[in-house]
């Protein structure tokens, strides 16, 4: 791919602090454009999880040393847009974003090629604006006032900055009607990638339920911590760290362990074991339900977001899962009672094919060729080609 490709690339990625699904992508993006310039807002990643970068170097903005910006990064939002907008890429031919964020508002000159990797609109900006109000407990006030004054503004700066693309690509199609939403314009569709070799099955199953996801507030893992108090008789291991850790440990049951992070081989081997997958929130994609998967294990999960693209539910020929409508605690039981009455049609094997759709060998063929595709088009437009 490299060889059709210009010299010049830069790669821009909103900010490097952890490897989190984004940084994922990320790091198969640069594997796939060896030669590219790599550019973030900040970059305070500890050494020992950047080791998928392939040991990449980042240039940074001026927020870079901005006292606590590694660990209240949303505190510099208001400063983010007019800290993207000043990375001088002069002379590079082709500009990738991977944006979550305020990455595609780069600024590219009218010679270059700039081509989006979403993984979402900035959902506190659009439609989640409402959750994210309520999770500061912002929702009057002054300090609301303030925030919605703030979130408008970046609605305005977000919309006009979709102009300075050229392509859109989308980590599912739920996050191309947000963007169809959002931007008013068409994004092709490349899932994120998986690592389908290594969550892989083994093991023997165990009596327990698992869920995967950060301790923050929009992922719901209240919902799952609730219905357990009303499932005194199974178990839940939640797996992940956040803000809203204190807060559901003190309100869960017995039957509910917290591991925390786990390393990636503690965290497969539990994902071998669990009897299926749990998640109530709204993901733009969702890798670890995926993950999951590969590991032969369901899903049972909310039936919105990317888990309605991921998952094969009860209606599938093949079913790796079983969704619930609500988003409540007992829609959530009613589909875990649903799982238990039809574990017979559920198969490790079923789970681990449907998985590998997604598999990291899929997106880099798929966005090699979006990739080398726009820019021969790119190339056969310009002024005096033939």
């Amino acid at each position: 791919m490299s060889e059709e490709l210009p010299a010049r690339i830069a790669v821009v990625h909103d900010w490097l602090v952890d490897y989190a699904g984004s940084e994922r992508v990320l790091a198969e993006i640069l594997r796939c454009l060896p030669q590219a310039d790599l550019f973030t807002l900040v970059d305070h990643m500890p050494a020992a999880a950047r080791a998928p970068l392939g040991g990449r170097a980042a240039r940074v903005s001026y927020l870079q040393h901005m006292p606590g910006v590694a660990s209240h990064l949303a505190w510099y939002l208001p400063l983010m847009p007019s800290a993207i907008e000043q990375f001088d890429l002069t002379g590079y031919d082709l500009v990738v974003s991977s944006s979550h964020a305020v990455a595609k508002g780069v600024i590219v000159s009218p010679d270059a090629l700039h081509l989006s990797y979403v993984h979402s609109p900035m959902r506190y900006a659009w439609d989640q604006q409402f959750e994210y109000l309520r999770a500061e407990r912002a929702e009057g006030g002054p300090k609301g006032l303030l925030l919605r004054w703030l979130l408008h503004r970046l609605r305005l700066w977000d919309h006009r900055s979709a102009a300075g693309v050229d392509h859109f690509m989308a980590n599912s199609a739920f996050v191309a009607r947000r963007i169809a939403k959002s931007y008013r314009r068409e994004a092709e569709v490349i899932y994120p990638p998986v690592d389908t070799e290594f969550y892989a099955p083994g093991g023997t199953r165990e009596d327990y339920y698992i869920a995967v996801s950060r301790l923050v507030g929009y992922k719901r893992v209240d919902l799952l911590v609730r219905a357990f108090r009303d499932l005194p008789e199974r178990r839940l291991v939640v797996v992940g760290e956040g803000p809203e850790h204190a807060r559901l440990k003190a309100t869960a049951g017995a039957n509910v362990e917290f591991a925390g992070h786990l390393a990636p081989d503690a965290l497969r081997e539990r994902l071998q074991r669990a009897r299926a997958f749990l998640f109530a929130g709204v993901e733009d994609f969702g890798i670890a339900l995926v993950e999951a998967m590969a590991c032969g294990t369901p899903v049972i999960a909310l039936r919105r977001g990317g888990a309605a693209e991921s998952v094969a539910g009860l209606d599938a020929a093949e079913p790796t899962g079983v969704f619930f409508e609500e988003q409540s605690a007992l829609s959530m039981v009613a589909a875990l009672r649903s799982f238990e009455q039809n574990a017979q049609r559920f198969s490790a094997a079923a789970c681990r094919r449907r998985a590998e759709r997604f598999s990291v060998a899929r997106f880099r063929a798929e966005f090699a060729s979006f990739v080398a595709q726009r820019w021969r088009q790119w190339q056969a437009a310009r002024p005096g080609q033939a």
